[in-house]
């Protein structure tokens, strides 16, 4: 069945960063939420590799949608993040 689909700005940047981050396509992941909302297909099948994690409560599930990170603050060239860590001076 084809069927067109508008999303709200925020769900398009989430599943665009998600088919992205996954290397699978929007469409395919579309089809496997709605699959898993209407609990059709094998909804025991892992769709990550990690999910088992989570179900078993090892890992915590996300607690909200993917977002890009942008740095706020840049170190001068030439100093590492590892740098700041190993100060003789911390308690």
């Amino acid at each position: 069945m084809a069927l067109n689909l508008r999303l709200g700005p925020e769900a398009e940047a989430a599943l665009r960063a998600e088919a992205e981050r996954t290397g699978r396509s929007q469409q395919e992941l579309l089809r496997a939420a709605v699959d898993q909302f209407l609990g059709i297909g094998d909804a025991r099948a892992p769709q990550h590799e990690w999910d088992h994690l989570i179900t078993s409560g090892k890992v915590l599930p996300p607690r909200g949608v993917y977002r890009k990170v942008v740095p706020t603050k840049t170190l001068p060239p030439g100093q590492h993040s590892s740098d700041l860590l190993d100060r003789d001076d911390r308690f």
